[in-house]
Parts: C-alpha cells; sequence; structure tokens
C-alpha cells in the first residue's frame, strides 16, 4: 500500500478538488457521451473543408451555442468564447451550484488557450478584400474578439461574473496550465471558485492548417476516422480540432461545506521548459517535468495507474514522449498508458482538460481507454502498459497522470485521484 501522497495531508482549505465539467469535442458534449465513444472506439474526426488550403479534417464540434447565448451575442463574439460559454455553464449546472445566489465577485475564470485572435483577423482581410481593402467595412467588433482575454472575457459577460478573468497563452499545454492556474489562485485566496481549463477554436482559422501541411505534419487519410494515429508506423501528422473543457474548481473545505459531489481531488503538478527549440520537444525535459509533479505529490512513479499521453501523431513527437515515458515508466508493471487524440483530434488549448476528462470515470469503472487506429506499432513507440485498439480492464485507479506538452519547450503535468 502506498503512503499518502502530500495533497491528503494538507488542511482542507489547501486541498483543490474539482466539482463540476463541462465540455464539448468532437465526440460528444458531455463526459458520458465522450466515455462512451472512447470505450467503444468512435473516432469524431470527419472530413472538412477551409478557405485557401480546400479539403482536409478536422474534429469539428457540434453544440447547441444558442442554448447560453443569444443570437445577436453569439454573432458578435468569438467561436472560442462559445466553446468556451458552453462549457462552462454545463460545469456550473454539473457542480450542483445554487448559481443565482452565488456571490460572482469571488469567482475566477482562468482558461488555457493555443492562440487567439488569428481566425476573426483572417475573417476579417479576407472580408475587406471583397472591398478593395477599404477600411470602412472593417467590423468594429475586431478589437474585443482579438484581445487575448476575449474568451475567458465572453464567459464573465455571459455569467455576470465579476472576479477575477484572464486566458493563459500555453501553446497545446493550456488545458493543464489552466487548471493548475485555477488550484494556485484558490490557494492564495484570489477566488472562492474556479472555472478553469482550456478552450480551442482552431479548426476556424486556415493558417494552423496550412503551417502544419508545410511542415509535412498534417494529417491524412482516406478515412477520416483513421486520420489520428499516435504510435503507428504510418501516423503522418495532427487532426486539428476544437473544443473546450472547463472545470469547477474549489477548495475542499467549501465542496465539503455544501456536500458537492467531488469528481477528483488535483494532487500534483509540474510545468517546465525545454529551451532547446521552437517545435521539437526534448524527451530530457518532459521526463524531468513528470518526474517533478511525482515529487511535489509524494509519489513513486508505480502509484500513477493511468498516464494520458500528449502524442499527436507526429513522426518525431510520439517517439520522443515515449522516450520520455520509457525513463520514467520503465518499471511500473501497473501503469497503463493510453492517448485521447487518436478518437478527437488535437483539441490544441482544449486538449489537456478534455484528455484529462475522458480519463476521470476509470476511477469508477476501471477501465483504461484505448489508443485506437494502431495498426501496427511504431518499435520506438513499444512502451511497457501501452493500451492499443481495445480498452483494458485494471484492477484499481487511485492516479491518474496527465501529460500535455506545447511549441517553444513548454511543458505540463497534473495529477489527479477521487476522494478516498
Amino acid at each position: 500500500m502506498n503512503a499518502p501522497d502530500k495533497a491528503a495531508l494538507l488542511p482542507d482549505e489547501q486541498r483543490i478538488v474539482m466539482t463540476g465539467i463541462g465540455l464539448t469535442s468532437p465526440a460528444g458534449n458531455d463526459l458520458a457521451t465522450l466515455r462512451d465513444s472512447l470505450l467503444n472506439g468512435r473516432s469524431g474526426v470527419q472530413e472538412y473543408e477551409i478557405r485557401y488550403v480546400g479539403k482536409t479534417l478536422a474534429g469539428i464540434c457540434d453544440f447547441p451555442v444558442n442554448q447560453y447565448q443569444s443570437r445577436k451575442d453569439a454573432r458578435r463574439g468569438t467561436r472560442a468564447g462559445a466553446v468556451g460559454i458552453w462549457a462552462a455553464n454545463q460545469a456550473v449546472a454539473n457542480a450542483g451550484l445554487d448559481w443565482a445566489n452565488v456571490d460572482k465577485s469571488t469567482v475566477g475564470i482562468y482558461i488555457g488557450v493555443t492562440e487567439h485572435g488569428n481566425v476573426e483577423t483572417e475573417n476579417e482581410i479576407y472580408q475587406i478584400k471583397q472591398f478593395d481593402y477599404d477600411v470602412q467595412f472593417w467590423s468594429h467588433h475586431h478589437n474585443p474578439r482579438t484581445v487575448a482575454n476575449n474568451p475567458a472575457g465572453e464567459i464573465a459577460l455571459n455569467m455576470g461574473i465579476t472576479g477575477p478573468h484572464y486566458t493563459l497563452g500555453a501553446a497545446c499545454a493550456a488545458g493543464n496550465v489552466g487548471i493548475v492556474q485555477g488550484a494556485q489562485m484558490l490557494r492564495c485566496g484570489d477566488c472562492d471558485l474556479a472555472i478553469a481549463g482550456g478552450v480551442s477554436e482552431s479548426i476556424h482559422t486556415f493558417g494552423i492548417f496550412a503551417s502544419f501541411k508545410s511542415q509535412g505534419a498534417l494529417a491524412h487519410h482516406a478515412d477520416p476516422t483513421k486520420a489520428s494515429r499516435p504510435f503507428d508506423t504510418s501516423r503522418n501528422g495532427i487532426v486539428v480540432s476544437e473544443g473546450a473543457c472547463l472545470y469547477v474548481l474549489e477548495r475542499l473545505s467549501d465542496a465539503k461545506r455544501r456536500g458537492a459531489n467531488i469528481i477528483a481531488e488535483i494532487v500534483s503538478y509540474a510545468i517546465n521548459t525545454d529551451a532547446t527549440d521552437f517545435v521539437l520537444p526534448n524527451p530530457e525535459r518532459q521526463a524531468q517535468c513528470v518526474q517533478l509533479a511525482l515529487k511535489r505529490g509524494g509519489l513513486t512513479a508505480d502509484a500513477i495507474n493511468i498516464v494520458s499521453t500528449h502524442a499527436t501523431g507526429t513522426a518525431s513527437g510520439d517517439a520522443q514522449e515515449c522516450q520520455a515515458l520509457r525513463s520514467v515508466f520503465a518499471n511500473c508493471p501497473n501503469t497503463f498508458i493510453n492517448n485521447t487524440k487518436s478518437f478527437i483530434g488535437h483539441t490544441m488549448g482544449a486538449a489537456g482538460a478534455l484528455e484529462l476528462a475522458g480519463n476521470l470515470p476509470a476511477f469508477q469503472d476501471k477501465i483504461c481507454h484505448a489508443t485506437i487506429n494502431v495498426d501496427e506499432l511504431d518499435p520506438e513507440c513499444d512502451l511497457p502498459g501501452l493500451v492499443i485498439n481495445q480498452p483494458r480492464e485494471v484492477n484499481r485507479v487511485t492516479y491518474v497522470l496527465n501529460n500535455s506538452f506545447g511549441m517553444l519547450g513548454i511543458n505540463s503535468v497534473l495529477i489527479v485521484r477521487p476522494m478516498l
């Protein structure tokens, strides 16, 4: 039996728990639907066409935008704002909060993003081109749409939240980073309730597709559902996707006081930087980030039951992450490893938060969902405990470790567990 982790030894006022979750993904608009897709091998990737790039593949969200937004507000806002508003309202409802009587000045909003403003800028330039670049046709909504705090700000406006709100630019590590920030702000008393996670509107900018295509890193396959194939020898790149996943975070003392249903407790986290390349990951730094999260949590590697990988389906990135994981978990027979991008593609700023969400039900059902589309495992990605193509029942799930890495060498690791 492992010794208690360090989080369990903290006073309740310093222990941070997840009490609500809201999401939209290419494989479902709530956790139950997403989990069902993950356990039954259903990919959410489909054909997609975007200007200048043409036909490609993407993960697209389909949710009732106007359930929480008026048509006018949706038109003047952004897609990132829309997915964020959906997820935030769903998270609050899922948390069972008496929202009408919550003091909105005590609520903080911490949203991770990969990028923001590209979609709106591209659209405006495309439109003004039709008018010979006459600036009188430039939208007066452009500035509030493109400021970096927009997704968090749109949530604040929609929900009447008057506490702090901001976004955190952390490339594709942003979903984890948003959660970490929310936990830190609760611990330092900046807020009493945090809405935290990540959002992405990436499929609406042609630039991201064009850039990945120019790098030879944009996935393609005759069957869209098989395009995202981390760890497979024939993997050929990233499937760009949109999405959002936001959590309600509270101090354990507050959650107990109101009798909240606790989904998971944040045990530990770590963020570090490669400082070696704009794009290529550094497996040594990634391993150090994982080891730092374990050390901060007072955990040994063999305490981790599920490792949710970042692996994007690129030739070098997957192999390098596997190298990092092999150095940490090589002698851990009770550690199982999976990947969620094989189902939904790469949801960029939402990736860390969504991929964590997909593994949370394992605390109850004791199943590690698989990585799909692995027809021939790349020997460089052959890891002990790698679960491929079929879900695997496991004896216990006490700790889930979530990897999320991004360009410019940012690495993030988050460890959670159920309330014991």
